[in-house]
C-alpha cells in the first residue's frame, strides 16, 4: 500500500468520509462504482443486493473522498438479516463528514420517507436526484425538485445519472467543498478498504444473483472458506450457502452446467479486478435459517 502523498505547499487539500444513502435499488452501488472508477460494489436487478458496508476511495489532486456505500434500507421485511443491514445503514451515518441522499427521478415514496426521517440531525447533505437518463421529459424534473427542496436545508441538489455518468464532476466538486482540510486518509493508488477476501465472495454473490435472478429466494449467500495468494495466483474455495435443500439444484443446474456458469464469471471478474490469475472452487451448501441467526450473521461479519 502506498503512503499518503501530502498536498502541494499552499494548495488547499480536503480529505473525509462521505455516507451514500438511499432506499433499496436507487443506484448507490452503481454511483459508487463509477465514482472509484472499478467496479468494487456489486449490482443486481434484485433489490437488497449490497448487504454490508463498502467503502470506496476517489482520490483527486485537490482531495480525497472515501465513500461508504450502505445497505438500502428496508421497511418491508424484518428478518435478522435485514434488521443488521439496517443497523448498518444507522452506523453509516456516523461520524461522516457530508451525506450523500439518492432519489430516483420522479419518484419518491414511503421507503424514502423513513430514509429522510433517519438524515435528521446527520452530517450536511446533498441530495442527488438519480437515473435522470430515465426521465423523458426533463422539464418534470423542476418541479419533482422543487417538491424535494422542502423536505430539509441540502447543501445542493444534483441531478445524475450513475448509469450514464452525467453530472457526477459536479457532484464531487460540492462534496469537496464540504469535507475539512488535512491530508489524505489513505494511499493514492487505494481504491477500497475492504479485503479481496469480502470483494471475492461479493463477486459470487453478484453473479448468483443475476443469473438466476427470482429463482433462488432471497435467503442466500457466500463464504469464502479458503483465501491463499502466491505471488500474482489466488486460490479460492467458496461457498454458496442457500436455506434449503430444495435450493441446491436450482444453483447446481443439470450436470452441474448453472454452477459452472456461475463460478466462471464470477472467476473472470475476480481476475479483472485483482490484476492476476485466480483458481476458484465452488461448493453449494445448505444452512437453514441462516438470515434469522445472530450468531451466523455474526460470523460473516454483519454489524450485531
Amino acid at each position: 500500500m502506498s503512503l499518503p502523498s501530502a498536498p502541494e505547499t499552499g494548495a488547499v487539500h480536503r480529505a473525509g468520509r462521505v455516507a451514500l444513502v438511499g432506499r433499496p435499488n436507487v443506484g448507490k452501488s452503481t454511483l459508487l462504482n463509477r465514482l472509484v472508477g472499478c467496479r468494487i460494489s456489486i449490482t443486481s436487478n434484485r433489490p437488497q443486493t449490497t448487504r454490508q458496508r463498502v467503502t470506496g476511495i476517489v482520490t483527486r489532486a485537490d482531495a480525497q473522498i472515501v465513500f461508504v456505500d450502505t445497505p438500502g434500507f428496508q421497511t418491508e421485511h424484518q428478518s435478522a438479516l435485514n434488521r443488521a443491514m439496517n443497523r448498518g445503514v444507522a452506523r453509516g451515518l456516523h461520524d461522516v463528514d457530508a451525506v450523500v441522499w439518492l432519489v430516483e427521478a420522479l419518484k419518491y415514496d414511503r421507503r424514502d420517507e423513513v430514509v429522510a426521517d433517519l438524515l435528521a440531525g446527520s452530517a450536511p447533505v446533498i441530495l442527488a436526484i438519480n437515473k435522470t437518463d430515465t426521465v423523458g421529459d426533463r422539464k418534470l424534473l423542476l418541479p419533482f425538485i422543487a417538491r424535494l427542496s422542502g423536505l430539509r436545508a441540502f447543501e445542493a441538489i444534483i441531478p445524475v445519472s450513475a448509469a450514464k455518468g452525467w453530472q457526477l464532476t459536479e457532484l464531487l466538486d460540492a462534496i469537496v467543498q464540504l469535507l475539512p482540510e488535512g491530508p489524505p486518509l489513505h494511499g493514492e493508488d487505494d481504491i477500497t478498504t475492504v479485503s479481496e477476501r469480502f470483494l471475492a465472495a461479493e463477486l459470487l454473490r453478484e453473479k448468483l444473483f443475476r443469473l438466476l435472478g427470482d429463482e433462488l429466494p432471497y435467503a442466500s449467500t457466500v463464504e469464502i472458506d479458503l483465501f491463499k495468494q502466491d505471488g500474482n495466483l489466488r486460490s479460492i474455495q467458496a461457498s454458496i450457502v442457500v436455506d434449503k435443500e430444495g435450493q441446491k439444484p436450482i444453483v447446481i443446474g443439470k450436470g452441474g452446467k448453472q454452477l459452472k456458469v456461475i463460478a466462471t464469471q464470477a472467476r473472470r471478474d475476480m481476475e479483472r479486478l485483482f490484476g492476476g490469475k485466480v483458481f476458484l472452487e465452488v461448493w453449494v451448501k445448505v444452512k437453514r435459517g441462516w438470515a434469522e441467526s445472530e450468531a451466523a450473521l455474526k460470523r460473516m461479519g454483519f454489524d450485531i
